[in-house]
């Protein structure tokens, strides 16, 4: 008795996560341009790191000041949620406009995903060790691939919609 009303506990969760998915993407699918910009937040930026980090790789500052400077744990936190917001940016070049190169498609999705695991990875050593030298250098990791990020999504933007450009620029 107890068997069959398991299955079809199982096979209604199931249902359920996928029906939840699928309204999921249709919402991710029918987002506009000013939708995505207005979810980057801009509480705090990668201009904090680097004077030109939305031209060019790299960072101005050492493992110790990026932390200083990125505030800490709230710094990882924007980084994680607005590497998803450039991710879906990425998804949305790449449905609006078929010419886009895929190279920097695949290293933008890359780029958000290791991205996400690092800072998650580095909040959770935070919550252990409170910014040990460990945490501080993952934590320079990550707002390293964030900027490199950055810039590859100007590079994409200058190349396929530079009519938006300025206002990705602004939002970050």
């Amino acid at each position: 008795m107890i068997l069959p009303l398991l299955q079809l506990l199982a096979f209604a969760a199931v249902a359920i996560y996928f029906g939840h998915r699928r309204v999921g993407l249709r919402k991710r699918n029918a987002q506009s341009w000013d939708s995505l910009l207005s979810r980057l937040r801009v509480d705090w930026s990668a201009r904090e790191l680097s004077e030109h980090f939305l031209w060019k790789e790299g960072l101005d500052a050492t493992p110790d000041d990026a932390w200083r400077r990125m505030e800490g744990p709230n710094g990882l936190w924007v980084m994680y949620q607005n590497s998803r917001v450039m991710l879906e940016m990425a998804d949305f070049a790449a449905r609006t406009n078929p010419g886009v190169d895929k190279l920097i498609l695949e290293t933008l999705r890359s780029d958000a995903m290791q991205i996400r695991v690092c800072v998650l990875m580095c909040l959770a050593q935070y919550g252990f060790s409170q910014a040990s030298e460990g945490v501080r250098i993952n934590a320079f990791r990550a707002a390293a691939m964030y900027t490199g990020m950055a810039a590859r999504m100007t590079e994409l933007l200058q190349a396929h919609a530079a009519v938006v450009l300025p206002d990705f620029v602004a939002a970050m």
